[in-house]
């Protein structure tokens, strides 16, 4: 049996932020609506570990919302020790945490090596200038360069957040993003598709007719692209879109893609996407017009397509009646299509 990976998320919700972003809205986004004190995040560390099972791989601690790094360097040490009390207890593994590309330096780093700090996350949205500006960043693609440079050589692992949809981005500067990113080598990314909260000042361009989000289907297929693109250069995303678990719901979200099953939409398109490549080159010598898919049954619902959407395409396309074979040795990701095989 496979043991689990477990985070504690204690949320600081706009801390250590002066910047308003067009997007954000933390206490919306976390639910959390007063600050953190160490008390309070002893207790929920606490409560957390008391529901974690003996059997594990990792515990890690996470510092999520606002910019962590941008509080004042007390109040960064005063949190930092009550949760790397846990790790010298050999409770909790390490800790991580998100912050801003222009709150990184090299004193903010050797701080954080000292309380068992692994995976630093920068909130970086954007490397177009004209987008950074236009969502009210802050900072520019230069400073996302230098803070990367920084962390890798303190030898943190590095993940990225990019929102593909955000004001001035276009189908252009949001794949340049993306290349960009893989140009900085970080050890994960996540993809958060902009969404209009409510109480920001996207909400008010949106209001005014002055924003348009992105729909579902044109955040989807950028999504894709993003997810391919990172896949090739072996960079795993461990997060496309904001879900509900992450305190977001619809009465928080005035407009924008936002699906509870988000993920699957994309890696189901992505799926759609690479089956079709096979289909058109391999279509002669599929024989009898029947199409036999092996694959995973942890995998099976994605192949599939939301309510069956991608069975549907290949029928429709190209007149093939598609058979399902559910093999456990296979990985989640591998497709064997008519005797070969498909890494998706």
């Amino acid at each position: 049996m496979k043991s689990k990976h477990y985070i504690i998320p204690i949320f600081v919700p706009h801390a250590g932020c002066p910047h308003d972003c067009v997007f954000c809205n933390q206490r919306e986004i976390t639910g959390v609506q007063e600050g953190m004190t160490s008390n309070k995040a002893e207790r929920i560390i606490q409560e957390y570990l008391s529901t974690i099972s003996q059997e594990r791989s990792k515990v890690e601690i996470a510092f999520y919302g606002g910019s962590f790094t941008g509080l004042d360097i007390n109040r960064q040490t005063e949190l930092l020790r009550v949760a790397y009390k846990y790790c010298k207890k050999g409770l909790v593994d390490n800790l991580r945490l998100s912050t801003r590309p222009d709150y990184i330096d090299q004193e903010i780093l050797d701080n954080l090596a000292k309380y068992n700090v692994e995976v630093i996350e920068l909130g970086v949205q954007s490397l177009v200038e004209r987008v950074l500006k236009a969502a009210k960043r802050g900072h520019t693609a230069d400073d996302v360069i230098k803070a990367t440079k920084l962390i890798k050589e303190s030898n943190f692992k590095l993940g990225i957040q990019l929102m593909p949809g955000l004001p001035q981005a276009d189908q252009k500067s949001m794949l340049y993003s993306a290349q960009q990113t893989v140009k900085l080598a970080p050890d994960l990314v996540r993809i958060y598709p902009t969404l209009v909260i409510k109480d920001t000042y996207l909400a008010k361009l949106y209001s005014q007719d002055k924003f348009v989000p992105i729909s579902i289907d044109e955040a989807v297929n950028i999504c894709k692209e993003e997810l391919s693109l990172f896949k090739k250069n072996n960079i795993p995303v461990i997060r496309i879109g904001l879900q509900p678990s992450d305190g977001v719901n619809k009465e928080s979200v005035i407009a924008g893609p936002f699906h509870p099953a988000f993920r699957q939409l994309v890696e189901s398109r992505l799926v759609l996407d690479k089956i079709k490549q096979f289909l058109n080159e391999q279509i002669k010598q599929i024989n009898q017009n029947n199409l036999i898919l092996r694959i995973n049954p942890r995998f099976n619902s994605t192949v599939r397509g939301q309510k069956n959407s991608n069975l549907k395409e290949f029928k429709n396309r190209y007149g093939l009646k598609v058979q399902i074979e559910l093999d456990e040795k296979l990985k989640v990701g591998e497709i064997i299509i008519n005797g070969k095989k498909l890494r998706i």
